[in-house]
């Protein structure tokens, strides 16, 4: 392929001015210089180098430095570590090439970048000790994880050259790690951005078609927002108030996640926007001005007082500040407002990277010291589980990433945040480790309750403790921070290290007699095929005898058939080679990988697949392959954990085959009704109707129909007809 090298030189001297003018922050002599030395460097790196679209590499490095200094606002230090961030991964330079040149802090920040670039290597272990290096960058220097989420955020903006499966496999494992901890360093815009483009490629269907339904509604939308504008303007500049209104669009992932959840269509997602006002303030009347115009806006619209969320007296535990409240807007229809200073609109925006702005005359320390404080815990919490899987291990960090918060006080008026559902357990070892290991019960409000009490915001909490107190492994059923689990599993632990170290040495007896080697992937296999969660558990099995060699002749005779069928797929095809297909088993319904292979196959049980649907196959370790709907549950784990067992799929022969689903259809209810979804079921489309069952209630009713369908088309047909019918409101696949 020939490519214009003197315009592509023009375009890559356009998008560095492009960075430079987009830089947050005004840069001086000295920045400039570090930041176009980094360009230099990055640019001779990758100078032969190109990217899947055939573009030059060079322009990735530019489009990261640009979000981190843009959307995420951080410095010169971390802008040129996004132009250098691929530089000892893809080229000769290496960490003491760039210690020589940019000094010891940049060649840590880029040779940290390094260590987590090698997401594609298709092994779960090596997957496992890459998120615990994810992981563990926080606790060395933020700028790390932050430049890391914003490769990865102009990784998945310009995925579309990359084939499909590995689309899905990149936007599994964004929605499965980087989101959450986008989520986590309070980077809103970009966590929202990297679900949607997530959801663009893992459910392209109920991408397109929220899109096209939020493009349909703009018009209304902006004509909406002028009309409250109008109301609300002139009484804010009668106040002397300096403010912007705007209205956004919620997150298209944010109205999936509210229609899946409450189990309704887009239209009927009354709060798919929003508007925001945003003031200007000093740090003095900020707080007051805030409340200023939240009694305005509540002046002139009713306001519903069960919506109202305070996020400025106290912040989130990631820095967040903002009113939130629900108001009844011009047309009479539920609307939320947001009010914010550009300071706290600023922190909402750039999370993290913006606190440090704000020093200076601002009352920072409760977010900071919160924030600062989950460091500490994930970092405890990595050097106390070493032997975790990667999802016992994310499982632990998550359970501090998405969750609300509840606020508790200690007995001296100290505000704790803790996640909602935590317990008077869990607030002991957030006060302090040897306090939790101790804790006999608490006093609440004055009150004495168990250690598994659940903390309700406002509550008064007094631990309890004794000398002769020891953790026990049912305080493991009712803790729910990372810190608390951590702990007590910390603990546990150390009291069966011996018999975990006795059950160790017999495995590696039975594993050498079998001359099978005794390393980190056979005992990964081995814990996955016999259901263990660590492989502490699968020691101690074979201490206590609850393992022999017999389990161990199971597992070998599974291994040489998954063996069998991941050796199939790993290996490049060949001219000469062929697939017997078994002759005993009907296998014309679905074939696998590049070479549409005909394989024995079973249905995941965790999905409903019909014919038509969008599938894939998964080889499991003792069942063969599974088919699994691409909308899945399980389908971003699957993909983001164990890519390399994700096989294509598709139908041959969909017509011959019938699949039974359930459908809820409500509406109004009139005489004729039944009659005339039935003509629609078996009449007009021909379809088998097993079961049905209708009640009504005030002149609502709702059913649940037992139907066999032979394809997605046929369905989607008969949804159709069926939302024709005047009266339905509402059509849904269970």
């Amino acid at each position: 392929m020939s490519y214009d090298l003197e315009q592509e030189n023009k375009e890559i001297s356009a998008r560095y001015k492009d960075l430079i003018s987009n830089t947050y922050r005004t840069l001086d002599e000295e920045n400039n210089k570090l930041i176009r030395k980094a360009f230099d460097i990055a640019l001779d790196a990758h100078k032969d180098q190109r990217r899947k679209s055939g573009e030059p590499y060079i322009y990735h490095p530019i489009a990261v430095a640009k979000i981190v200094a843009k959307e995420i606002g951080l410095g010169a230090t971390s802008i040129a570590c996004g132009l250098l961030h691929d530089v000892i991964e893809d080229s000769d330079y290496t960490f003491e090439d760039l210690k020589k040149i940019f000094g010891e802090r940049i060649a840590v920040i880029v040779n940290g970048l390094t260590k987590i670039s090698i997401m594609n290597h298709q092994n779960i272990s090596v997957q496992s000790e890459n998120y615990r290096k994810l992981l563990l960058t926080l606790s060395e220097d933020f700028r790390v994880i932050l430049i890391k989420i914003a490769d990865r955020l102009h990784n998945m903006r310009t995925l579309e050259s990359m084939a499909p499966d590995k689309q899905k496999k990149i936007a599994s494992e964004t929605v499965y790690i980087y989101a959450p901890m986008a989520h986590r360093l309070g980077l809103y815009n970009i966590k929202s951005e990297l679900e949607d483009l997530s959801l663009k490629y893992n459910n392209p269907d109920i991408f397109n078609e929220i899109t096209q339904k939020l493009e349909l509604a703009k018009e209304s939308r902006e004509r909406y927002i002028e009309e409250f504008k109008k109301e609300v303007s002139e009484r804010l500049q009668d106040e002397g108030l300096n403010v912007t209104i705007k209205g956004r669009a919620k997150a298209i992932s944010s109205i999936y996640r509210k229609m899946l959840k409450q189990g309704v269509s887009f239209e009927e997602v009354f709060d798919n926007y929003a508007i925001r006002i945003i003031y200007k303030s000093d740090a003095k009347n900020e707080k007051f001005l805030a409340w200023k115009i939240y009694s305005i806006v509540t002046d002139v619209y009713h306001s519903n007082p069960s919506r109202m969320r305070d996020w400025i007296t106290q912040p989130r535990s990631t820095g967040y500040e903002s009113l939130h409240l629900t108001v009844l807007g011009p047309d009479k229809k539920w609307i939320e407002v947001q009010i914010r200073s550009d300071r706290m609109d600023d922190i909402a925006e750039k999370g993290v990277a913006a606190h440090y702005k704000y020093k200076e005359g601002y009352k920072q320390s409760s977010d900071d010291r919160n924030f600062e404080k989950w460091v500490t815990e994930i970092r405890d919490v990595l050097e106390q589980q070493q032997n975790l899987t990667t999802s016992e291990l994310l499982d632990n960090i998550k359970l501090n990433l998405y969750s609300k918060e509840v606020f508790v006080f200690t007995p001296k008026g100290e505000i704790k945040i803790l996640p909602t559902n935590a317990t008077a357990l869990d607030f002991a070892f957030s006060v302090h480790s040897d306090l939790g290991m101790k804790c006999l019960g608490a006093k609440i409000n004055g009150k004495l309750v168990p250690i598994s009490y659940v903390l309700q915001n406002g509550d008064q909490v007094d631990i309890l403790s004794s000398q002769n107190q020891k953790p026990k492994s049912d305080w493991l059923d009712f803790v729910i921070t990372s810190k608390a689990k951590s702990k007590i599993k910390g603990y546990l632990n150390s009291e069966k290290n011996s018999l975990v170290d006795e059950g160790k040495e017999i495995l590696q007896r039975k594993l050498r007699h079998a001359k099978i080697n005794f390393n980190d992937e056979e005992i990964n296999k081995l814990q996955k095929f016999f259901n263990l969660k660590t492989s502490q558990e699968l020691f101690l099995k074979f201490q206590t005898n609850e393992l022999d060699a017999s389990s161990l002749r199971k597992y070998f005779e599974s291994k040489n058939v998954f063996n069998n069928l991941l050796s199939r797929f790993r290996k490049s095809p060949t001219k000469n080679q062929h697939y017997i297909e078994p002759k005993e088993i009907n296998l014309d319904m679905i074939v696998f990988g590049k070479d549409e292979e005909k394989l024995n196959y079973s249905y995941a049980k965790c999905c409903t697949v019909i014919p038509g649907d969008k599938i894939f196959g998964f080889i499991t370790i003792s069942e063969g392959i599974k088919v699994h709907s691409d909308n899945c549950p399980n389908a971003i784990n699957l993909r983001a954990q164990y890519d390399y067992r994700v096989i294509p799929a598709k139908w041959v022969n969909e017509e011959s085959f019938k699949n039974r689903i359930k459908i809820e259809i409500e509406g109004l209810d009139r005489m004729g009704m039944i009659n005339d979804i039935t003509t629609v079921i078996s009449g007009a489309m021909g379809m088998d109707m097993k079961s049905m069952s209708i009640e009504s209630n005030n002149g609502i009713f709702t059913g649940n129909i037992n139907l066999e369908v032979k394809n997605r088309s046929q369905l989607d047909e008969t949804f159709k007809k069926l939302k024709d019918i005047d009266g339905v409101s509402k059509v849904v696949r269970i």
